[in-house]
């Protein structure tokens, strides 16, 4: 019988709530949920409660149970590289939410602890699993847009109605880089590789809070021609897109980072001939990743290409401070 893996949460975060807590319990043969925990102990219980899961008084009380195989981590930012090295000292499979770290220099010495221990260490980008993914992968692999010239992507949205909201905290590894920021710097390297550079960036920071509003980059393949922009905020007319730019033809998608269970998202392909509106079946990015990382934690088959990929999206966050700073 295959092993199911005992899984905790650290935090009641809504992400945990809303979507990765109930994808967790429709995968009963690959998961076990042992608990949740929080800081505030009726927090953790009234979440726990709601599930039929153990609540947990504290981070460090859930690590130190010794059935947990692994550990979900959608804390607040500034408490990633903490509460990762700690979970990975105790031999734990680490999935946490993007971004990864605050700072390269994180990543790259909890990417080693991971190595140096054959764990996995899966930075949390579920869109990279949703079928709409692949199919627009096959289009473009099959010629129809011709050779891709450039990519485009925004992620943004308007302010938050809350205005202690942790996006908005310094302190707590808030801006929209790290956030939003993170998604079209994520889908460059899918389109482009991981052999890219940032060329240039700009970064509008909100002087009473602290952290960047909004901002956008041109990244650019250092051994090619492609190159993709890309623009992030919060601040903004909502925008979640990828457009593919090619000689013969463009493929569009306006829902590329956030389609949800039951959603049905619609590709546009666009060539001489027209518009082609393609509206694909749902498909559940949150299982998916989950299975992705069960197989990753059962296989170890491709566990250095996620710790290299962390690396390079911490790279290239850290590119676009330094080009903003130029």
């Amino acid at each position: 019988m295959q092993k199911k893996i005992n899984i905790g949460i650290l935090g009641c975060a809504k992400i945990a709530e809303r979507f990765m807590i109930p994808a967790l319990l429709d995968l009963p043969n690959h998961f076990n949920i042992i608990g949740i925990a929080s800081r505030d102990f009726t927090k953790a219980s009234i979440c726990a409660k709601r599930f039929n899961i153990k609540p947990y008084n504290g981070y460090q009380d859930l690590l130190n149970d010794t059935l947990l195989d692994a550990i979900y981590i959608p804390l607040p930012n500034s408490l990633h590289a903490e509460w990762i090295e700690k979970a990975l000292l105790n031999g734990l499979n680490v999935l946490v939410e993007k971004s990864l770290a605050c700072n390269y220099e994180d990543v790259e010495r909890l990417t080693s602890i991971a190595k140096a221990r054959n764990l996995v260490l899966v930075e949390n980008f579920q869109f990279r699993f949703h079928s709409q993914l692949k199919f627009i992968k096959e289009k473009l692999e099959s010629g129809v847009i011709g050779e891709l010239r450039c990519m485009r992507s925004s992620f943004g949205f308007p302010p938050f109605p809350e205005a202690d909201n942790i996006r908005y905290n310094k302190e707590l590894g808030g801006g929209a880089l790290l956030d939003a920021g993170a998604y079209p710097i994520k889908i460059s390297q899918i389109f482009l590789g991981d052999d890219i550079e940032v060329k240039a960036a700009n970064l509008s920071f909100d002087e009473e809070k602290g952290v960047d509003i909004w901002g956008g980059a041109y990244l650019k393949q250092k051994n090619g021609n492609l190159f993709s922009e890309i623009a992030f905020g919060f601040d903004n007319f909502y925008q979640c897109n990828i457009e593919l730019w090619g000689s013969a033809g463009k493929i569009y998608a306006n829902r590329i980072f956030t389609a949800p269970p039951g959603f049905c998202p619609i590709v546009e392909i666009e060539t001489s001939k027209g518009i082609n509106k393609i509206e694909l079946p749902e498909d559940h990015h949150f299982k998916n990743m989950l299975l992705h990382f069960f197989n990753l934690i059962i296989f170890k088959e491709t566990v250095d290409i996620e710790l290299s990929q962390n690396l390079n999206q911490a790279r290239l966050i850290n590119e676009i401070i330094y080009r903003n700073n130029e």
